[in-house]
């Protein structure tokens, strides 16, 4: 019987470990919580200058864009961040519309530098990663928009 080769064991175990690794963390990276409006204003001191992606439904009349500096800002308001409550709620469109026409809802002041985007309207849900000023302002990096037809109920059958 032949004696097993012991750096050729040392060396699987040593890739198996290293990939297991790899598959661990960059899974744990790519996978970001969503923060909701009232999650960030509760945990204001903690979050200043942290990254973080937060969502909420866009107040349309907040939008302000200045092409010429491409400074855009606008106002977001709470939805909550469980699907579960949203489906209870009557789903994601009726969700992004009460929230708008909510006028005690949370709302959060973005601003963002860089093109607007060509789904940013009334009632779109905003997706955005960032970080709080010290002003409880979200600087945002990165925006992404799904507008509120995509929710719309399937037309009945004729």
């Amino acid at each position: 019987m032949k004696k097993p080769n012991l750096k050729l064991i040392i060396g699987i175990a040593v890739i198996v470990i290293a990939l297991g690794y790899l598959v661990i963390s960059s899974t744990l990276s790519g996978s970001q919580y969503f923060m909701t409006v009232e999650e960030l204003q509760a945990q204001k001191a903690e979050l200043v200058g942290k990254n973080v992606r937060m969502s909420g439904a866009v107040l349309g009349e907040t939008i302000q864009y200045d092409p010429q500096t491409l400074q855009l800002s606008f106002q977001v308001a709470q939805i909550p961040g469980d699907h579960r409550e949203i489906e209870a709620m009557g789903g994601m469109q009726k969700v992004l519309a009460d929230a708008v026409a909510n006028p005690n809802a949370a709302k959060m002041t973005i601003y963002y530098k860089g093109a607007r985007p060509d789904l940013l309207k009334d009632e779109a849900q905003a997706i955005i990663t960032g970080s709080l000023d010290a002003n409880g302002d979200f600087q945002a990096t990165e925006l992404l928009l799904k507008c509120p037809s995509k929710y719309e109920a399937a037309l009945p059958k004729q």
